[in-house]
């Protein structure tokens, strides 16, 4: 259970640096929220409880595949807070898409070779 908190509390911190981050300076808390660290996170804690290499492996390369369909959102909600769609709207408008993005790319890939 304790392992469990400290994996919470150490993944929720960096989500608080990269917002307060973003509060003072939009370019730096974008480099930041940019980097990997969520997946670098996940592949430490899945290596630190499986120690299993090809289970490490497969994150990374399924990690890399979905990143793929999630970059629209990125250019999605600027376009549609600077178009004067709410906040709110824009980021449901975008993540609705992504979702679908995904759902497309995971039928998608196995017919292109992708293993997920």
């Amino acid at each position: 259970m304790v392992y469990l908190l400290v994996k919470a509390a150490v993944s929720g911190l960096l989500i608080a640096i990269i917002s307060e981050v973003s509060r003072r300076a939009a370019g730096w808390g974008g480099l930041i929220a940019s980097l990997p660290l969520v997946s670098v996170l996940a592949l430490i804690w899945l290596w630190r409880d499986t120690q299993d290499a090809e289970a490490a492996a497969a994150q990374a390369m399924s990690t890399f595949w979905f990143v793929l369909p999630s970059l629209p959102l990125f250019l999605m909600v600027p376009m549609l807070l600077r178009s004067g769609v709410n906040f709110w709207l824009s980021l449901a408008i975008a993540c609705a898409v992504t979702m679908a993005l995904y759902a497309g790319f995971a039928l998608l890939a196995p017919r292109l070779g992708i293993r997920l």
